[in-house]
């Protein structure tokens, strides 16, 4: 789990960052982003509609594989950035270790790897 200061919780948080933002696409998931104007730690949020499943379960599956893979990269991050990760429905059809390296390789993409 991530650490409290490493998530973004705020609505109006989000909504900047979908109207300032850029945006990656993976093959498996978007990553919304913006760089903040500061040097606190990046925040991240984790975004699995309905629409990928109807079972709880395995949304919180989906978005706990998206979480630990920023986890366990939230080393060699750069600071100072709000991202926002947007599930799309073919992350069904993946391993867990999959989704983590997709994520590792999308962070290494976007820039936000240090």
């Amino acid at each position: 789990m991530l650490a409290k200061e490493s998530r973004l919780t705020e609505k109006k948080d989000f909504e900047r960052v979908q109207e300032k933002g850029m945006m990656y696409q993976s093959v498996n998931f978007g990553i919304a982003y913006l760089k903040r104007e500061d040097t606190n730690p990046s925040r991240f949020a984790f975004v699995v509609s309905t629409k990928i499943s109807k079972d709880a379960a395995d949304r919180n599956r989906y978005r706990r594989a998206l979480s630990e893979a920023v986890r366990t990269s939230s080393v060699d991050l750069n600071r100072g950035f709000d991202v926002i990760f947007l599930a799309k429905t073919s992350i069904i059809r993946v391993s867990t270790a999959e989704v983590m390296k997709e994520v590792r390789v999308a962070l290494k993409e976007s820039g936000l790897y240090k």
